[in-house]
């Protein structure tokens, strides 16, 4: 099982109940879909520059959490980023969007835990 640390939820100010509250930053996360470009091969070795990416991101303490889904040809990589313009510019560098295997798309997501009250006021 995989389980978000207590460093990755951090009290914020924005809740369901006034979503026109500033989004504290430090629990928003952005989210990377990856889809299949039709027609497109994946070659082995764009794979493991895939996973070369990933792990530098991991080891910059920029990654949350990655995977491909199991009932579409895409995937998911949520990182920490200043802004959704940084987290595009890692979306770029992606060697899958680099070679053209694959397509993005940019989501801001609010981290809910236990630490923010699961975003409730």
């Amino acid at each position: 099982m995989i389980q978000m640390s207590r460093k990755d939820c951090v009290f914020g100010t924005a809740t369901l109940q006034n979503p026109h509250m500033p989004i504290a930053k430090e629990y928003t996360r952005y989210v990377i879909l990856l889809a299949k470009v039709p027609g497109r091969e994946t070659p082995p070795d764009v794979v493991q520059h895939h996973v070369a990416h990933l792990q530098k991101l991991d080891h910059e303490g920029r990654l949350v959490l990655c995977g491909p889904f199991t009932d579409h040809a895409s995937g998911m990589v949520i990182v920490k980023a200043r802004d959704k313009e940084e987290a595009t510019r890692l979306a770029k560098a992606d060697p899958f969007v680099i070679e053209g295997v694959r397509t993005f798309e940019i989501r801001t997501w609010l981290l809910a835990c236990a630490e923010n009250n699961y975003l409730a006021s």
